[in-house]
């Protein structure tokens, strides 16, 4: 999952059970939709990516490096969790928020794309409620 700093949900797509958090960042990060401000061309990409330790290699460093986004992934060995953990409760939070929604905190179905449009749905109505409160 991919987050902006509010919590709200930019992009949630499912794996495997095995598959490890980092081999999805690429992906993750390429499918991010445009959004539109107030004026100007509409932003592709956010401008800095705060991440855990699982993200800390060197090829994805490099690659956020030629994209043109600052990154901010803990160290193994220098830097202490306390310091990226005042931005990691955003995504727990938007985990959290996920799970209220029973049907996604065990999988019962045996098709992906079904899961895969729960998720969807309670991502949109996360988003929904966020923007309710303001009108």
């Amino acid at each position: 999952m991919l987050v902006d700093q509010r919590g709200l949900p930019l992009v949630a797509q499912i794996t495997g059970a095995q598959v490890h958090d980092s081999r999805m960042l690429i992906p993750r990060l390429e499918s991010i939709p445009a959004v539109e401000g107030l004026s100007g061309r509409a932003r592709k990409r956010p401008s800095k990516l705060h991440a855990d330790r699982a993200y800390a290699s060197r090829a994805h460093r490099a690659w956020l490096r030629r994209r043109g986004i600052s990154a901010r992934i803990a160290r193994y060995g220098v830097e202490s969790r306390e310091r990226l953990g005042r931005w990691r409760w955003v995504v727990e939070r938007t985990l959290g928020w996920l799970h209220r929604f029973r049907r996604l905190r065990i999988r019962d179905e045996r098709r992906a794309e079904i899961h895969q449009a729960f998720l969807s749905l309670a991502c949109s109505l996360i988003c929904w409620r966020y923007v309710e409160r303001f009108s």
